[in-house]
Formats: structure tokens, C-alpha cells, sequence
């Protein structure tokens, strides 16, 4: 029995990891675009993504005044990164106040999200722009795809809802779930692209109403799913926790269940390194070049 020791070890060490080659299948995921390197959530920040052959398009959405679907992480204009309509600096005291649920489109236009940086990724490439509607960032994905000849990318669609904040940040789930949908079930291939939410009401709402869209559980906590999916009252097709939750047995049991685990946000390689031997089915990161790490050399 002693001398079967190391062997039994080295079996058990090679049936916890995915061997490097595997790596290709992974779903690659840009994090609101390419916040590292570009204005999240904008079109320079997609486009940067699609040249880095990411698999996934992932962003936020929110809704105006007038019902119109803005890409935005908050519901309304966050100080680090935006200015007012007047051009002006926004204070955090401020900020709240610039609720975008408040403000119709064409006001929303007169503020610039780009131009002055993120003073969390100090290396992002300034580039002026307003939040722009999901219809533009569609449309423009879709022409640059066909005159690069790229395939269409998948989106990863976050509706940004939080209870108690229906008409103070946003519509009711009902209204704002249909908002989105419309759009991108009128847009996109119904087949690229899936919702994602952290707020389980949406995510039910999504299931019930329109149940052929693929759904993402994203969590904060500990990676209690069993609970959390006892709560859903349904499996998910994808669970997304914070990249530091997720361990072997997570990954393996989660892929019993026929439910793929894609964690955010991971931007060290070291991390992404340990996520992919686990296997992991996808990566959400700031940093599109990072998978360039991962991918063969062509």
C-alpha cells in the first residue's frame, strides 16, 4: 500500500485539474467591456473586447425617464467617473441626485462618463463619452462584427435592480424586464445572449415569463448555491459568484447539476490560473488580454 501511495496521488492530483489544452472552450467574459482599459460600459470598451476575441459581452443596463435602456453600473451618475450635464466635476455627496431614472435620454447624453478616468484602473485610456443605449452598442457590434468579419459576440446582460427602489431608481420588475427584453429579443439573436441579475426576484420573473432565456445567478456570499436555488425555486444555466468562493467541489457539483460556473472578476493570473485547473466553464475580467495567457499560441 505504501508504494501505491504516490501513484494514487498523482491520479487524484490530475482528475482535479483541466489539462492547459482545454483551455480554448472557455467562455471569456469582458467585464462591463474593458473597464481595465477603457470607460466601462461604452463602445471603445467593446470594441477592445471583440479585438481581444472575447467569447462575451458583459454590461449593465438601467432606464431612464423616458423607458430608454442605458448602459450604466449604477442607476445613476457615479462621481468617479462622470460630469454633470454642465461639464462640471460630481461630488459623492452629489451623486445620487444625478438619478438616471430621473433624467430623460437626451439629458443623459450631455454627460460625459469617459473622459476623465477611473482613479481605480489608473491605466484605462480616457475616451469621452456618454452611456449609450443597448440598441447602439448592439447595432454597432453587429456592423464591426461583419466588416471585421468576427463572429457575433454573446452578451451578458445584468439588469440592475434592487428592492425597495422601484420608482426611486427604476420601474417595477415587470415593466423593466420587458423593456429589456424588447430590445433584445428585437436586436440580437436569441441564441447570444442570456440576462444575469443578483436580485432573485428578476430572476424568477425571467423564468416564469420568458423561460426560453438562459439565466445567471449572480451572488456575493458564500457558495451556499443548494439554498440559493431551493430559493429560485429553479437550476440556472449559469452561476456567477465572486471568483475567491469558488473550490473543486463547487465546480464539480455544479456540473452535476448541468448548471456551468462562470466567477467575477478576475484580473490576476494567478487566479484565473487556479479557476481554470478547477474547471471553470468561463472568466468575467476587466482585462481582456488576459486570456491571451491561456489561449495556444497560434
Amino acid at each position: 500500500m505504501k508504494n501505491l501511495l504516490p501513484v494514487c496521488l498523482i491520479i487524484m492530483t490530475l482528475a482535479c485539474t483541466r489539462p492547459p489544452e482545454t483551455y480554448e472552450s472557455i467562455d471569456w467574459q469582458g467585464h462591463r467591456g474593458a473597464r481595465g482599459v477603457y470607460p466601462e460600459n461604452t463602445w471603445a470598451a467593446f470594441k477592445y473586447a471583440i479585438d481581444q476575441n472575447m467569447s462575451t459581452l458583459e454590461l449593465d443596463v438601467v432606464i431612464t425617464k423616458d423607458e430608454e435602456v442605458v448602459l450604466s453600473h449604477e442607476p445613476f451618475l457615479n462621481h468617479k467617473i462622470c460630469l454633470d450635464t454642465a461639464g462640471n466635476p460630481i461630488s459623492e455627496e452629489e451623486e445620487k441626485k444625478w438619478n438616471i431614472y430621473k433624467m430623460t435620454y437626451e439629458d443623459l447624453q450631455k454627460c460625459d462618463c469617459g473622459s476623465i478616468g477611473n482613479p481605480d484602473f489608473p491605466h484605462q485610456k480616457q475616451d469621452s463619452s456618454p452611456k449609450p443605449l443597448l440598441y447602439d452598442i448592439i447595432k454597432k457590434t453587429i456592423e464591426y462584427c461583419e466588416k471585421e468579419g468576427k463572429e457575433l459576440p454573446h452578451m451578458n446582460v445584468e439588469i440592475k435592480y434592487e428592492d425597495g427602489m422601484q420608482s426611486v431608481y427604476h420601474p417595477n420588475i415587470k415593466k423593466f424586464s420587458r423593456l429589456v427584453f424588447k430590445v433584445l429579443f428585437m436586436e440580437y439573436p436569441e441564441e447570444k445572449w442570456n440576462i444575469q441579475s443578483f436580485d432573485f426576484d428578476v430572476l424568477k420573473h425571467f423564468h416564469k415569463t420568458f423561460p426560453k432565456v438562459p439565466l445567471a445567478a449572480l451572488v456575493y456570499e458564500s457558495g451556499a448555491w443548494e439554498k440559493q436555488f431551493e430559493e429560485l425555486g429553479f437550476v440556472p444555466e449559469i452561476y456567477s459568484p465572486y471568483h475567491q468562493l469558488v473550490d473543486k467541489n463547487m465546480v464539480t457539483r455544479l456540473h452535476e447539476k448541468g448548471v456551468k460556473i462562470i466567477p467575477w472578476t478576475v484580473n490576476e493570473e494567478k487566479d484565473a490560473e487556479r479557476l481554470l485547473k478547477i474547471g471553470v466553464d468561463g472568466i468575467i475580467t476587466d482585462y481582456p488580454d488576459l486570456a491571451d495567457k491561456f489561449r495556444k499560441n497560434p
